[in-house]
């Protein structure tokens, strides 16, 4: 027996009624062709990416955080908190794919399969594969808060997960049917580590195969790095301190409905925040008479920092024209070079960062 759907009535109705107008305004805004929306999806994901991993102690800047999540660096091996943003990134890439994939099924392979694309920096808890040992969720002053499913149990009940997933429900809001996957794996908790990661990344898959906005506007990660013990005490209250399915999941799906509320109005101001400071960098290169195309350079420099191949690949230019256009950029101090040869990268000057606020 796995967690079920709760009854949409009251509260619940209403919020799901709000968040699909928000979500309808934000698919439209999602969808019309902008010339820094690219950009914007780079920071966003980035920044959910980052919010996931940071909600179980994985630390890294903001702008590194780009750069890992968009293949502008590679991560060092030995580093935990850069292997586990970019490994996420790489379980989210492959969440990309099976989105609109007409031959994707429902299969325990594809839970284990994101697990490992997650967690294959630590082959010590056994990326893939499903727990073998008994496990337990630690709170506060060391007290048990969670005590897993037996383990011999997990196969199958990650299995009948895997059905419920698989059979669908017309009458299941997309939101609603992705919080219950996200609390159903979480609770029977079938890896050694990573259950957390793996379940806020079972929950966007979910919202991408059932049509929603691109994974990184529907994402909720944000919002629960930013209300960590919110979000834990909500799981513990559904959950009750062990599996018991038959309890009821009202609680933890208005606290994920109300998350994407949230979520989803600070995304529509970051579209329109977007759009502003695209304006602001069309004005300035407008007024010095340059190529239209050193607005891509400027968004890029503020945004994670850009470099000559990136650069070359969104503008359309030559590597030649690129070293030029950001000698303009530099001679102008609008942008800060580090680095030399392969490892230069282009950054925002403080000069270019007063200019547009």
């Amino acid at each position: 027996m796995v967690y079920a759907p709760p009854q949409i009535d009251g509260d619940l109705k209403n919020q799901l009624d709000l968040l699909r107008r928000l979500r309808t305004q934000l698919g439209g805004e999602v969808s019309r062709p902008s010339r820094w929306m690219g950009a914007l999806r780079r920071e966003v994901r980035a920044s959910s990416i980052q919010s996931s991993t940071s909600i179980e102690g994985y630390s890294v800047e903001p702008e590194e955080a780009i750069a890992l999540t968009s293949g502008a660096k590679q991560a060092d091996p030995d580093d935990d908190s850069r292997m586990a943003v970019s490994c996420y990134a790489r379980a989210m890439d492959h969440v990309g794919a099976m989105a609109d994939d007409p031959s994707f099924r429902w299969l325990d392979r594809v839970i284990l399969d994101l697990h490992f694309d997650a967690c294959y920096f630590q082959p010590d808890k056994g990326p893939g594969r499903w727990r073998t040992g008994e496990i337990a969720v630690t709170g506060a002053k060391g007290r048990i808060d969670y005590h897993g499913p037996p383990a011999d149990d997990v196969p199958g009940l990650m299995g009948e997960v895997v059905d419920w997933l698989a059979a669908g429900d017309a009458g299941t809001d997309a939101v609603v049917k992705a919080a219950i996957a996200h609390l159903n794996v979480t609770s029977v908790h079938p890896f050694r580590d990573g259950n957390g990661r793996i379940s806020r990344i079972i929950q966007s898959l979910v919202l991408a195969r059932e049509g929603m906005v691109s994974p990184e506007f529907s994402s909720i990660e944000e919002y629960l790095r930013d209300h960590t013990a919110d979000y834990y005490a909500a799981l513990r209250e559904v959950q009750g301190g062990s599996y018991q399915p038959d309890r009821d999941t009202t609680e933890w799906v208005s606290f994920c409905v109300g998350a994407h509320i949230v979520q989803a109005r600070q995304r529509l101001t970051q579209i329109e925040e977007a759009a502003m400071r695209w304006e602001h960098l069309e004005s300035l290169v407008g007024e010095r008479g340059w190529p239209d195309r050193l607005t891509i350079a400027l968004e890029q420099s503020l945004i994670g920092g850009s470099d000559r191949a990136k650069y070359s690949e969104e503008a359309d230019v030559s590597p030649a024209t690129a070293s030029a256009d950001f000698r303009r950029l530099l001679d102008a101090g609008l942008v800060q070079q580090t680095g030399k040869g392969r490892s230069t990268r282009y950054r925002a000057s403080s000069r270019l960062r007063e200019a547009i606020h």
